[in-house]
């Protein structure tokens, strides 16, 4: 192991507390809501879906801040840490000291603002620290980052359960904060002068443009599984209860898949090895449609394969991003906020897509569904995602990836 490899370890401890922040709080915020203070699903999932929005259009913007500050970029992170981890607490450790709608939304945007800021930055600094690791840097970055990410959500999601409360959990984030910042403090370089980030100028560049598309396509297929998850256990598979230790498993095996994705990339290419993730989920959204009530057993085995797949995803693809943005004029920030931007997107244009789809076709959450609604949902879980990974595919084999 190199010297600068061995410095890697807080890449993964600070992607795991960003991690911890994304998708777990989607699934606890509305619960604790809920249950303590009465607010109608409705009414939230209304408020979640403008903050969603916000979420989504302000990348762009917060990349060319991560940009424009690069100067500073350890004084801002440490205070979009710290706006993080107050914002966690005030989320779930206080009292509302106003209508408990209105500071769920005013935390949730600080939370969500302060989280997409530090994932731009964290991305964008991790171009030139892969680029000080010498040949396959970016590769041995991406595996140790991403799988500290996936670390993260996967303990996330379980951790308000293992603590006992959603109060103790907020309280071990912030305390997770304070060690995972502590660690990276010295990984933040500065500039000597000032960059003046042109958002035009990162679009003008022809391969950035192709990378972008292809990382939105790419990102689909899990979008529409992920929106359709919950349904699809409790209606298709009628195993209620079910979802949680699945969707363990999803994220643990992608983590676990990490590590190899990016040893393979190194032997045989970032490129061949990301088209064997994206055949192997193909695989598992065909497998996954033939499946019906009671084959809880044989989707946890497509939950470990897609999960795998997803691995190779979140390794490759932003390593190749990144290995590419090392060679290009700078901009690493803002073109990481398009890269965040599409990843959002996809999430967005998702549920904006199959719910309303699947409500006409006739389906009920939680309750009997006719059979032509539970084949539709099947379609939407297995063979839409597979359509889009194929198209995926195509991208990727068009798009011409230096492997040096």
């Amino acid at each position: 192991m190199s010297a600068g490899e061995g410095r890697l370890a807080p890449w993964s401890l600070f992607a795991g507390l960003i991690a911890a922040a994304g998708l777990p709080i989607y699934i606890h915020a509305p619960k604790v809501y809920v249950d303590d203070y009465g607010i109608s699903l409705g009414t939230l999932g209304a408020v979640l879906a403008g903050l969603r929005l916000i979420d989504v259009v302000q990348d762009p913007a917060l990349g060319w801040l991560a940009e424009v500050t690069r100067q500073k970029r350890a004084a801002m992170v440490a205070g979009a840490v710290a706006l993080m981890a107050l914002a966690m607490i005030g989320l779930f450790a206080v009292e509302p000291p106003v209508l408990p709608l209105l500071w769920f939304a005013l935390t949730l945007v600080v939370l969500f603002s302060a989280f997409s800021f530090l994932s731009i930055a964290f991305y964008a600094e991790g171009v030139g620290k892969a680029g000080r690791l010498g040949r396959g840097g970016h590769l041995r970055l991406a595996g140790w980052r991403e799988a500290g990410a996936l670390c993260g959500v996967s303990v996330a999601a379980v951790a308000p359960v293992l603590l006992g409360s959603f109060a103790a959990f907020a309280w071990g984030f912030a305390g997770l904060a304070v060690l995972a910042w502590f660690a990276m403090r010295r990984e933040w370089a500065g500039l000597a002068e000032a960059p003046v980030p042109d958002l035009r100028a990162v679009l003008a560049d022809r391969m950035t443009r192709r990378l972008l598309l292809l990382a939105l396509v790419n990102a689909a297929p899990v979008a529409v599984t992920s929106t359709l998850f919950l349904f699809f256990v409790e209606s298709r598979l009628a195993a209620p209860g079910s979802e949680g230790p699945l969707l363990l498993l999803f994220f643990l095996a992608a983590a676990l898949s990490a590590p190899a994705w990016s040893q393979l990339a190194r032997g045989f290419g970032a490129r061949r090895t990301l088209l064997a993730g994206m055949v192997l989920a193909v695989a598992s959204f065909i497998f996954a449609f033939t499946l019906g009530p009671g084959d809880v057993a044989a989707f946890a085995v497509i939950c470990a394969a897609s999960g795998a797949a997803l691995g190779a995803d979140m390794v490759l693809l932003p390593a190749i991003f990144a290995r590419h943005l090392s060679r290009s004029a700078g901009g690493d920030a803002a073109a990481f906020g398009f890269w965040s931007f599409a990843s959002k997107l996809a999430l967005a244009l998702a549920a904006a897509a199959v719910l309303p789809a699947l409500g006409a076709a006739g389906f009920a959450p939680g309750a009997a569904s006719p059979a032509s609604a539970l084949l539709f949902l099947s379609v939407l879980y297995a063979l839409v995602p597979c359509g889009l990974k194929l198209l995926a595919i195509v991208l990727l084999l068009v798009t011409p990836i230096p492997e040096t």
